[in-house]
């Protein structure tokens, strides 16, 4: 039964990395087909870098802090549990979630932009976009938090400090939050952004992130939890 269940996951997992192993695909052509141009030279226009405080420069900013903390849980978590379905899980998003955060970073290079503005307030590029409170629908970061979705200091010493299904449904609830505060700010992305590979990159991360959340919350109802 743990075996099936292990392929389940493994095979639910592997769809939803598709939608962002095509958007990194299509997001890497769209980039070198913009730099090189029709005739080989270029498009100057194309090629002028967003804005500092834009919502592309915002979003990859916001979005690769967003991405590490996801990361260092998974890494936290594989330390705290034996559990196949939930190291393999962890492995995946650490990749996945770190890859993406380098081609953010590589961005903001390219258009050479700052990775840290001091006076620019987390997800402020969502609220100049759409108006003041245009992620509230999906709830204001929680106290302690830098984002919405974000784990405290605290929520991440009590996943340091728990083990086996204890740090199996503390993972999957705090991934399930952080996956959610995610989607809403690539959403953001996918309808404001100007760069055509981050917009494909931003709405990848959306389909993927979506199934994760089934997929997360079918492992906490097989260990008699759910999403908080």
């Amino acid at each position: 039964m743990h075996q099936r269940a292990g392929r389940e996951v493994t095979r639910t997992y592997w769809a939803a990395g598709a939608a962002v192993v095509l958007a990194v695909l299509f997001a890497v052509g769209a980039t070198v087909a913009t730099a090189n141009g029709p005739d080989g030279r270029g498009d100057r226009a194309a090629l002028a870098a967003p804005a500092l405080y834009s919502p592309d420069a915002g979003f990859a900013r916001d979005m690769a802090v967003h991405h590490q903390q996801a990361v260092e849980m998974s890494f936290i978590v594989r330390d705290r549990t034996q559990d196949e379905p939930v190291r393999g899980l962890a492995y995946d998003i650490a990749n996945t979630q770190a890859n993406q955060r380098g081609m953010l970073l590589g961005w903001l290079d390219l258009w050479g932009l700052p990775k840290v503005v001091a006076d620019e307030p987390p997800m402020s590029w969502m609220q100049a976009g759409e108006g003041h409170g245009g992620h509230a629908g999906h709830g204001a970061a929680k106290p302690g938090a830098l984002m919405p979705g974000m784990a405290t200091k605290e929520e991440l010493e009590r996943l340091g400090a728990a083990n086996g299904r204890d740090a199996e449904v503390l993972y999957l609830q705090l991934m399930t939050d952080h996956h959610k505060g995610g989607v809403a700010m690539a959403e953001g992305c996918a309808r404001q952004c100007a760069t055509p590979a981050e917009k494909a990159l931003a709405q990848g991360m959306v389909e993927a992130q979506q199934s994760e959340l089934k997929l997360m919350e079918d492992m906490l109802r097989r260990r008699g939890a759910a999403p908080r």
